[in-house]
């Protein structure tokens, strides 16, 4: 009787801690959980989603963070935005490229080029931003995510989940206080400077809200599909942007994941009807 107790205690606290929602990295409030066309095991990226995202992270986000890690001709490689080569030929064109062996020091940029910072240093990039490192966006929507209490994270290996990072950035480009940003709720001491965010850790933040509606006019996509100009589709099209950047091949892996499982399950036949052959007239 004790141990049956026992049993349906351990059950029901598994069951509560499985209704707590998942936190924000290191004690943000509660993320929610968006739709992505990249999550699941069978998850694609939106090509027009990510050439909206772009243009955000372009007009926007390039201003203040640099993208180290990515190339212009990663733009045009299938599973990404895929853009036209020519497109990213003219679009690396537009940039200046420090290169010592160039005459003055600078050439116009080329396909091959990574995304150039937008200051020549860290230092620079302080100044800049009253004090505060803007990080790269290279691999961020992997280095950021959200914390799932136990047992919940154990159901993210049946489920896929992975795409903490991006749920991340959207809720915290939609956790500024819209009223008057840089004022905190009452009780709270926010250092000047700083603005309140419900999803960053310790909830000062030292970037200014960089997005609201009608900041970016898209540009019409190839499905002629017209998408509301909002701040809620900004911060999603330009967190699957970012998910792209830091996982380019994550469509490529998903599906070399699906033919492993799928040989290993018909090898794991094969080895059984083998065992049954050899053993079908041995008495045991």
């Amino acid at each position: 009787m004790f141990k049956t107790k026992i049993i349906i205690a351990a059950v029901a606290a598994m069951v509560g801690l499985a209704s707590l929602p998942a936190q924000g990295a290191e004690g943000g409030a509660h993320v929610e959980r968006q739709n992505w066309s990249f999550a699941g095991i069978f998850g694609t990226y939106d090509q027009n989603q990510l050439q909206r995202g772009f243009q955000v992270f372009r007009e926007v986000c390039a201003s203040c963070h640099g993208a180290n890690l990515m190339a212009f001709r990663n733009l045009s490689e299938p599973g990404g935005p895929s853009f036209s080569e020519e497109q990213v030929k003219a679009l690396a064109a537009e940039f200046e490229i420090a290169d010592a062996t160039a005459e003055g020091g600078v050439r116009a940029g080329v396909a091959a080029d990574r995304w150039p910072s937008p200051f020549a240093n860290d230092q620079e990039a302080r100044d800049a931003n009253g004090g505060s490192l803007p990080p790269d966006f290279s691999v961020l929507a992997k280095a950021r995510g959200v914390t799932d209490p136990f047992p919940t994270w154990v159901f993210n290996y049946f489920t896929g989940y992975q795409e903490g990072g991006a749920d991340y950035i959207h809720a915290l480009l939609n956790g500024y206080h819209e009223e008057v940003p840089e004022t905190a709720p009452e009780g709270f001491e926010l250092a000047e400077g700083k603005y309140y965010n419900d999803y960053f850790p310790g909830h000062a933040i030292g970037m200014a809200p960089p997005l609201a509606d009608g900041s970016v006019t898209y540009t019409p996509g190839e499905d002629g599909v017209t998408v509301p100009e909002t701040l809620e589709q900004y911060s999603t099209d330009v967190a699957a942007f970012m998910m792209w950047m830091a996982e380019p091949h994550l469509v490529a892996r998903k599906q070399t994941g699906f033919v492993v499982l799928l040989f290993l399950v018909l090898f794991a036949g094969l080895m059984y009807a083998t065992k049954r052959k050899l053993w079908a007239g041995i008495e045991h």
